[in-house]
């Protein structure tokens, strides 16, 4: 299933913020695997943030996310993943991160949100 989160110009109609989520449960692992496409700002965040807590209610357990086609994420997108961290952890689940380009990786060192997700990194 592909669900559309967000598509909309910002305030100076120069920039197009888009973010497609891209679920699946593994029931055998009790696991949603999700991809997060494009970008997760302050425009899109609050549907992601509602998304992800109604899979989570759902079918509780772990998450992966897969985002080697997330391209930009500021601080409230960070802030929903720290919130569906929180609701997975309720349930004794974890989220795995993975595939993060290094500009974004660095990002959660930075903020020492590293300690607190499981980052899967590439080896290169």
């Amino acid at each position: 299933m592909i669900l559309k989160i967000c598509y909309k110009k910002t305030k100076e109609e120069r920039s197009i913020t888009v973010v497609v989520l891209k679920e699946k449960f593994k029931s055998e692992t009790n696991t949603w695997c999700i991809s997060l496409d494009g970008e997760i700002d302050i425009y899109n965040a609050p549907e992601l943030k509602e998304r992800l807590h109604k899979l989570i209610e759902q079918h509780p357990g772990n998450i992966i996310l897969n985002c080697e086609n997330l391209t930009y994420i500021d601080s409230t997108g960070l802030g929903v993943l720290i919130s569906a961290l929180r609701r997975v952890k309720e349930y004794d689940g974890q989220i795995t991160i993975k595939n993060l380009k290094p500009y974004i990786h660095k990002i959660f060192v930075i903020t020492g949100l590293d300690k607190i997700f499981t980052i899967e990194v590439q080896e290169v």
